[in-house]
């Protein structure tokens, strides 16, 4: 395939799925890191605006994750045909699904808080959040495997 052929590029089996990928990833981290960052400094003014940019990146995370999921699902029936899964790439779709949970679980929390301002956001949110990193991030290492990126040499 040429590099600049875009039809083969858009409509390859998986390629979306590796494209797609990265937007929960990166959106989900920045959120935390933002929601980390207000409660470092809760009297300062800027915290209130750090938990709302946290709240629109955890937005964004969660409507990117489902296209990245379907999209996850569809290249597992199109490579293999919808054989059953086995070893990593089981691991990987089982992870991928929970991390999406994740993410959905952690916006609902920030959710209600963002509908009643005199409520503050649960502090168990914080090891979820920490959890849903984690989780993705494991998550994406074993895709990194699947894709040959993080292969063996």
């Amino acid at each position: 395939m040429h590099p600049f052929d875009i039809k083969s590029a858009l409509l390859a089996k998986h390629a979306q799925h590796v494209v797609l990928i990265h937007f929960p990833i990166a959106l989900l981290i920045i959120s935390v890191v933002f929601d980390f960052l207000a409660l470092w400094k809760p009297l300062a003014q800027h915290s209130r605006t750090l938990a709302v940019a946290a709240y629109y990146n955890l937005t964004a995370a969660a409507l990117s994750a489902v296209p990245t999921v379907v999209t996850g699902l569809l290249a597992w029936q199109f490579q293999l045909g919808g054989e059953s899964l086995k070893g990593i790439l089981r691991l990987h779709m089982i992870l991928g699904i929970l991390s999406s949970l994740l993410i959905w679980l952690i916006w609902w929390l920030h959710f209600r808080a963002q509908r009643r301002p005199e409520q503050r956001l649960p502090r168990y949110r914080l090891p979820i959040e920490v959890l849903a990193v984690a989780l993705i991030a494991l998550t994406g290492h074993l895709g990194g495997f699947l894709s040959g990126v993080n292969g063996v040499d």
